[in-house]
This record gives structure tokens, sequence and C-alpha cells, in this order.
């Protein structure tokens, strides 16, 4: 496990999928089902890591190994569960954007490519 917030991903290229979101007001059950959704991500057939951030606007990274690895994860019926119920309650705006990443590179990312 390392010191840092991000991801420890492997050497691109590997899956990106950005979730950016406003939330609505009042939790409604959505801290018990993130938590949830996040540890079962992690046993996830080509889960590589997510990093997570919100101050008014969310914005969540999952890394998968490839686009079949992502698109796994979208069916699970737990995950499937919780996209309704982000529809329907968590969620006042929301996009899901995917990509292929073909470079990494950071402050402390030595050996991996430097821009």
């Amino acid at each position: 496990m390392s010191s840092h917030p991000f991801a420890d991903t492997p050497e691109p290229p590997y899956v990106a999928v950005i979730f950016t979101s406003v939330r609505t007001p009042g939790d409604n059950g959505y801290a018990v089902m993130s938590a949830s959704l996040d540890a079962l991500a992690r046993e996830q057939p080509g889960f590589l890591g997510v990093e997570s951030a919100r101050e008014g606007v969310g914005i969540t990274v999952s890394y998968w190994t490839d686009q079949a690895a992502a698109q796994g994860w979208k069916r699970v019926a737990a995950h499937l569960v919780a996209q309704r119920r982000g529809r329907d309650v968590w969620y006042e705006d929301y996009r899901v954007r995917v990509a292929t990443v073909e470079r990494e590179y950071g402050r402390d990312t030595s050996g991996l490519d430097a821009g």
C-alpha cells in the first residue's frame, strides 16, 4: 500500500472510468452504499484502483485493465442497484466518461513517461 492518495496503476495502457456528479441534499443511504461498492469493486476481475474527491462536484476515477473489465463492473448486480438509486435519489446530475490511459507521469512516478 502506498502512502500517496493515488491509485497504483500499471504501465499504460489501461482504462479509466470517470464519474463526475452533483449530489442531492442529504445522505439517503449513500455513504453505506458507497463504502459497500468500493469494497465490491476491489474484488472485481481487472480492477486496478480508484481515486475520488468531492468539493461540491464529485469526481471518482476507477481504473481497469481493459474495456471488458470496466463493462463487467457496470453489470454487477449491486452496482446496477446503486446506479438506479443514484438516478432516482442521490444525484442531481452526473456524467460517466470512459477513456484509455495512454501515458502517465507525475512528481513521484520514477520510471514512468515524463511527458
